[in-house]
Protein backbone atom coordinates (compact mmCIF):
# COMPACT_ATOMS: atom_id res chain seq x y z
CA UNK A 1 0.00 0.00 0.00
CA UNK A 2 1.37 3.58 -0.73
CA UNK A 3 0.54 6.65 0.75
CA UNK A 4 -0.02 9.71 -1.02
CA UNK A 5 2.21 12.44 -0.33
CA UNK A 6 0.99 15.72 1.59
CA UNK A 7 0.60 18.47 0.11
CA UNK A 8 2.60 20.45 3.20
CA UNK A 9 5.40 17.50 2.59
CA UNK A 10 9.00 20.00 2.83
CA UNK A 11 10.89 17.43 1.47
CA UNK A 12 10.15 17.82 -2.08
CA UNK A 13 12.46 17.90 -4.82
CA UNK A 14 14.97 20.58 -3.83
CA UNK A 15 14.63 24.20 -5.82
CA UNK A 16 16.81 24.99 -8.68
CA UNK A 17 17.47 27.94 -10.83
CA UNK A 18 18.20 28.35 -14.13
CA UNK A 19 21.40 29.64 -15.12
CA UNK A 20 23.57 30.57 -17.74
CA UNK A 21 27.94 30.30 -17.71
CA UNK A 22 29.02 32.85 -19.45
CA UNK A 23 33.07 33.00 -21.44
CA UNK A 24 35.46 30.20 -20.83
CA UNK A 25 36.77 27.69 -24.00
CA UNK A 26 34.18 28.98 -27.32
CA UNK A 27 34.43 24.98 -28.13
CA UNK A 28 32.49 24.99 -24.53
CA UNK A 29 29.31 23.05 -25.85
CA UNK A 30 25.79 25.14 -25.59
CA UNK A 31 23.89 22.63 -23.44
CA UNK A 32 26.92 22.51 -21.19
CA UNK A 33 26.19 26.82 -20.75
CA UNK A 34 22.69 25.96 -19.34
CA UNK A 35 22.44 24.36 -15.98
CA UNK A 36 20.55 24.54 -13.15
CA UNK A 37 21.70 24.74 -9.70
CA UNK A 38 21.00 25.64 -6.26
CA UNK A 39 19.97 29.09 -5.75
CA UNK A 40 22.40 30.04 -3.28
CA UNK A 41 25.27 28.51 -5.09
CA UNK A 42 28.25 30.94 -5.96
CA UNK A 43 30.74 29.21 -7.81
CA UNK A 44 30.03 26.38 -10.79
CA UNK A 45 32.69 23.49 -11.63
CA UNK A 46 32.40 21.98 -15.28
CA UNK A 47 34.17 19.09 -16.04
CA UNK A 48 35.67 19.61 -19.07
CA UNK A 49 38.30 18.04 -22.01
CA UNK A 50 40.86 16.52 -19.05
CA UNK A 51 39.96 19.67 -16.82
CA UNK A 52 37.75 21.72 -14.66
CA UNK A 53 35.77 25.23 -15.67
CA UNK A 54 35.31 27.34 -13.09
CA UNK A 55 32.55 30.00 -13.05
CA UNK A 56 31.65 32.64 -10.58
CA UNK A 57 28.01 34.50 -9.96
CA UNK A 58 27.70 37.73 -11.12
CA UNK A 59 26.31 40.74 -8.53
CA UNK A 60 23.01 41.11 -11.52
CA UNK A 61 21.12 38.93 -8.75
CA UNK A 62 17.77 40.66 -10.97
CA UNK A 63 19.07 38.78 -14.44
CA UNK A 64 17.02 35.67 -15.42
CA UNK A 65 18.28 33.52 -15.80
CA UNK A 66 21.24 34.01 -13.00
CA UNK A 67 24.57 34.49 -14.99
CA UNK A 68 28.21 33.05 -14.08
CA UNK A 69 31.26 34.19 -15.80
CA UNK A 70 34.31 32.08 -16.48
CA UNK A 71 36.96 32.80 -13.45
CA UNK A 72 39.44 30.33 -14.89
CA UNK A 73 40.45 26.22 -15.26
CA UNK A 74 41.88 23.73 -13.45
CA UNK A 75 43.35 20.34 -14.27
CA UNK A 76 41.98 17.13 -12.94
CA UNK A 77 44.56 15.66 -10.28
CA UNK A 78 45.46 12.16 -11.22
Amino acid sequence: MTVPAHPDDTAAAPVAIQVELEGGPASLPPELRRQRISPDAPKVKIPFNGGYEHFERTDDENREPVVFRWSYRSRIAE
